[in-house]
Protein backbone atom coordinates (compact mmCIF):
# COMPACT_ATOMS: atom_id res chain seq x y z
CA UNK A 1 0.00 0.00 0.00
CA UNK A 2 1.34 3.15 -0.89
CA UNK A 3 1.07 6.36 1.59
CA UNK A 4 -0.32 9.39 -0.08
CA UNK A 5 2.64 12.19 0.35
CA UNK A 6 -0.23 15.00 1.06
CA UNK A 7 -0.50 12.80 4.63
CA UNK A 8 3.09 13.00 5.54
CA UNK A 9 4.10 15.29 7.88
CA UNK A 10 7.20 16.41 9.94
CA UNK A 11 8.14 13.99 12.85
CA UNK A 12 6.77 10.86 11.14
CA UNK A 13 8.39 8.07 11.56
CA UNK A 14 8.32 6.24 7.76
CA UNK A 15 9.75 3.28 5.38
CA UNK A 16 11.10 3.15 2.12
CA UNK A 17 9.61 -0.54 1.16
CA UNK A 18 11.52 -0.49 -1.63
CA UNK A 19 14.55 0.71 0.19
CA UNK A 20 15.15 -1.58 2.97
CA UNK A 21 18.72 -0.87 3.71
CA UNK A 22 17.86 2.79 4.40
CA UNK A 23 16.19 1.62 7.92
CA UNK A 24 13.70 3.86 9.74
CA UNK A 25 13.23 7.81 8.89
CA UNK A 26 12.26 10.63 10.48
CA UNK A 27 10.17 13.22 7.93
CA UNK A 28 11.59 16.84 8.07
CA UNK A 29 9.80 18.74 6.16
CA UNK A 30 7.27 18.17 3.09
CA UNK A 31 6.82 20.39 -0.07
CA UNK A 32 4.14 19.32 -2.50
CA UNK A 33 5.56 15.23 -2.84
CA UNK A 34 9.17 16.37 -2.20
CA UNK A 35 10.00 15.06 1.10
CA UNK A 36 13.32 15.27 3.14
CA UNK A 37 13.76 12.35 5.75
CA UNK A 38 16.32 11.35 7.99
CA UNK A 39 17.16 7.54 7.53
CA UNK A 40 19.31 5.94 9.77
CA UNK A 41 21.33 4.10 7.54
CA UNK A 42 21.01 6.48 4.43
CA UNK A 43 21.07 10.08 6.09
CA UNK A 44 19.07 12.93 5.40
CA UNK A 45 17.26 12.63 1.74
CA UNK A 46 14.75 14.38 0.01
CA UNK A 47 13.06 12.16 -1.86
CA UNK A 48 9.97 12.66 -4.57
CA UNK A 49 7.21 10.41 -2.50
CA UNK A 50 5.86 9.78 -6.03
CA UNK A 51 8.64 7.78 -7.24
CA UNK A 52 10.21 6.20 -4.16
CA UNK A 53 6.95 5.38 -2.12
CA UNK A 54 7.19 5.85 1.78
CA UNK A 55 4.79 3.95 4.30
CA UNK A 56 4.37 4.92 8.30
CA UNK A 57 6.72 2.79 10.59
CA UNK A 58 5.03 0.57 12.71
CA UNK A 59 7.48 -1.54 14.29
CA UNK A 60 7.48 0.96 17.39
Amino acid sequence: MTYPASLLEPGMLVRAPEKPEWGVGQVQSRIGTRVTVNFQHEGKLTIDAELVPLVPDTDI
